[in-house]
């Protein structure tokens, strides 16, 4: 989505080649289009999957689809208030990245007052979501993790490298929103899901932060691994994370949500994930980064899809 696209449309209407009812049309999916773009619908769909897998796993055998799916609407209205938020504050510095430069605030299609009330429209809509059709807690929760994204992350970009601790707190939130959403009154297998999605983030986003160190660094972005020109303490900092990350992939069998089945899928998967960390650490170039970016989105989806798969064979 671009502003010529626009552009050439209201080009259209001026020479006469199409009739305004026709073009005012292509406008509106254009701007309908644009929304979309500003809710990340990449990111909504994964933080419904892992929605649904808390709930999941806090259900036991018996499991409230409506609910489930009124929780997963109300959570990814928060993920896109959260998105559309954050890119009219950032719409200065996504200006002067080459990835983020055509987003619609940047190009215009979208006004700032817009995407205020679009985003604002949406966390409304996302707290009274929950709030009627799973609880209070869970409802508050949401609105909290949506402010420290907007709040605590976004502005933190500009000052200071600990934003990637921070961004990483809402970014594990959406499991652990999912089990508050039932209701079930025990929080250690919430507080496990937390753990796994939290540690797993930091190799993934440190290696996609020195694919686009350079682009980081132009824009006044203090991202970790453009902090240096060899991105030693990047290297070090995942690897330390990723190493972390083989306990506590194995948290779910210690609060009973998983069997040994699980344990011996997940040790897999962590130590596979491990490598591919180590393998970057210890030499830190584009490839190896591209290799561990992929390699965590492959990690966490099967991870969780073994977990779910196990929870339903022990309850079943």
């Amino acid at each position: 989505m671009s502003s010529a696209s626009i552009y050439s449309s209201e080009t259209a209407i001026v020479s006469g080649k199409l009739s305004v009812d026709t073009a005012r049309r292509l406008l509106n999916r254009e701007k309908l289009a644009a929304y979309a773009v500003l809710c990340r619908p990449r990111i909504a769909v994964m933080t419904a999957v892992s929605v649904m897998v808390g709930f999941v796993l806090a259900s036991n055998s018996t499991i409230d689809w409506f609910q489930a799916v009124m929780a997963s609407l109300g959570i990814v209205l928060f993920v896109a208030a959260s998105s559309i938020l954050n890119q009219t504050l950032e719409r200065g510095t996504d200006a002067l990245m080459p990835r983020t430069s055509s987003r619609p605030l940047v190009t215009g299609i979208v006004g700032v007052a817009e995407a205020l009330c679009l985003g604002t429209a949406a966390a409304i809509l996302g707290f009274l979501t929950l709030t009627f059709s799973t609880n209070m807690l869970c409802a508050i929760a949401s609105l909290l993790t949506m402010l420290i994204y907007v709040v605590g992350y976004t502005p933190l970009k500009r000052h200071s490298v600990v934003c990637t601790t921070v961004g990483a707190i809402p970014g594990a939130m959406p499991a652990a929103l999912g089990w508050l959403a039932t209701g079930n009154p025990d929080y250690s297998p919430a507080f496990a899901l937390f753990a796994i999605f939290f540690v797993w983030q930091f190799p993934h986003f440190l290696a996609i932060g020195w694919i686009y160190r350079h682009e980081y660094s132009s824009a006044g972005l203090r991202m970790l691994p453009g902090s240096s020109k060899t991105g030693m303490t990047a290297g070090i900092i995942a690897l330390l994370y990723a190493a972390i990350f083989v306990p506590v992939a194995l948290l779910p069998r210690n609060v009973g949500i998983a069997s040994t089945g699980y344990s011996a899928a997940a040790l897999i998967l962590s130590v596979g994930y491990f490598i591919l960390t180590l393998q970057f650490a210890i030499r830190r170039d584009d490839i190896r980064a591209r290799r561990l970016m992929f390699g965590s989105l492959i990690c966490l989806p099967m991870l969780l899809l073994v977990m779910v798969a196990d929870f339903i064979r022990m309850t079943s």
